[in-house]
């Protein structure tokens, strides 16, 4: 068993979080973890029951008023140290991502330092919190404006980028002065549990961050937004468990930020220039092995140039190396689990069988794991299913097109907003298609869009809210007026 994994069972860190305590569920049940590499299980990590979801409520709750007086600078100290020390434990946290996770070891190394990020980000924003003072136009007062912590907030984050879900929210929610529970992926819990254990040890006061793992999502999450002491949820996750969150939120009108599903569109015109839109698209859609809400999922080419980019794209595609995120020289690790692995499998088989081409790959190779081939498709039709799913995987779709209308509206055909791309040699042509695009982010001539000190978030159905910049801490705080006389 690799040390890294074996520190945190030996430790105890593998049960429920709660109130700066480690404890197994009331009820004993538990979580098995999956290496997706193998299929094996790794660890048992406690399933929190409803009873434990009221008992970190309980644990946030107290704690509160005395994290939300702190001062600013105090928080923001804590903060940077826990930039310092994540950043330290860079290796270790990143090979318990490849063991839970299945990502190449060099991707999960950059999904840590990227992580850390965010809480030195928060930890100059937590001396931001800023207000106004101005006269009234009728000069009868002054409009006092000032901002103050929405309360405990609910975190809820998705098992693709284990560590970066988790400090992109718990570094606004602490700098704003606000308690959370986080209920990490069932799929991918240890990265959390290692994180909380790691802000303990950086000064976060018991009660402060507690993580709570569970099987039973629809439950705990149901019971905490009944709890009228959650003032706010924030969710990463898809768009269909988004919808069940906020009507859950509804009841209670609780303050919600929501990071959901994408469909990303990838326009290459026929100025671009086709060897960087490759490099791009090769980031674009196969970070985190295609398994991203911003990863490009429909590419849109000019016919012009669609031959010559297919063939290229085609070929850096099938050069990748595909095996367990530990071993060398591996590019591309499994997907999550079995279910993925068969999604996969089943919208290749339709896109095929609807007249597209399988350029590279178009399978799961004959290997334990839940590996799947990169995969791209030509000859797809703008009426292929495939181009209406969040392709969570290494499949890339091209489709065609011959004018920069019919690029704009075969991008902006989906109820998803989250991110776009666009590859052109003409700035002013590359900026137009970029605000016609209807997402939240557009990347013109690059594939990697992601920043901690950038808003990130999407329209329509991709979301509520922006999470990173100075946006992300205002996620978790709420505006009061105070009008004065002096």
């Amino acid at each position: 068993m690799p040390h890294v994994l074996r520190e945190l069972i030996d430790s105890g860190h593998t049960g429920l979080h709660i109130g700066g305590k480690w404890m197994p569920s009331s009820d004993g049940a538990e979580i098995d973890v999956l290496d997706p590499s193998t299929g094996e299980s790794i660890a048992a990590v406690a399933s929190a029951s409803t009873d434990d979801a009221i008992a970190a409520v309980d644990a946030a709750n107290e704690a509160l008023p005395a994290w939300s007086a702190v001062s600013p600078r105090r928080r923001s100290e804590t903060l940077r140290t826990a930039f310092e020390m994540m950043t330290a434990r860079a290796d270790e946290l990143a090979e318990l991502i490849v063991l839970e996770m299945g990502k190449a070891l060099p991707e999960a190394r950059s999904e840590v330092i990227y992580s850390a990020e965010f809480f030195r980000w928060y930890s100059g924003e937590a001396i931001r919190n800023v207000g106004e003072i101005q006269l009234a136009p009728g000069g009868d007062k002054r409009i006092i404006s000032i901002h103050q912590p929405v309360g405990v907030s609910l975190l809820i984050t998705p098992w693709n980028f284990p560590a970066a879900m988790a400090t992109r929210k718990i570094g606004p929610a602490l700098a704003a002065g606000c308690t959370v529970i986080l209920k990490p992926a069932s799929d991918t819990p240890l990265t959390a549990l290692a994180i909380a254990e790691l802000l303990s040890e950086a000064g976060v006061p018991p009660g402060v961050v507690n993580v709570i793992p569970s099987r039973r999502s629809g439950e705990v999450a149901a019971a905490m937004l009944a709890d009228r002491r959650v003032r706010k949820l924030s969710f990463t996750g898809s768009t269909a468990v988004g919808r069940k969150l906020l009507a859950m939120a509804s009841d209670r009108i609780v303050n919600a930020s929501m990071e959901l599903g994408g469909n990303a569109p990838f326009v290459i015109f026929d100025d671009a220039d086709i060897g960087a839109a490759v490099e791009g698209a090769m980031i674009a859609k196969m970070r985190n092995g295609g398994q991203s809400c911003i990863a490009a999922n429909r590419f849109f080419v000019h016919s012009a140039v669609a031959a010559d980019f297919s063939e290229r794209f085609a070929a850096a595609m099938a050069a990748v190396k595909t095996g367990p995120g530990l071993e060398p020289g591996v590019e591309l690790g499994p997907v999550i689990n079995a279910a993925a692995q068969k999604d996969l499998g089943e919208l290749v088989g339709a896109s095929v069988g609807a007249g597209a081409t399988v350029a590279t790959g178009g399978g799961a190779p004959d290997r334990p794991g839940f590996f799947f081939e990169p995969t791209v498709l030509t000859n797809v039709t703008s009426r292929d299913p495939i181009l209406a799913e969040e392709v969570f995987g290494p499949v890339a779709p091209i489709v065609t097109f011959e004018s920069d209308d019919e690029a704009i509206a075969l991008a902006n055909d989906t109820d998803l907003g989250l991110a776009g791309y666009v590859y052109s040699g003409d700035l002013a042509r590359a900026m137009r298609a970029a605000e016609a695009i209807e997402t939240g982010m557009v990347g013109i001539n690059r594939g990697l869009i992601s920043d901690p000190t950038a808003p990130f978030g999407g329209v329509k159905q991709s979301g509520l809210g922006r999470e990173g910049g100075h946006e992300g801490m205002m996620e978790f705080l709420e505006t009061k007026y105070i009008a004065a006389d002096w």
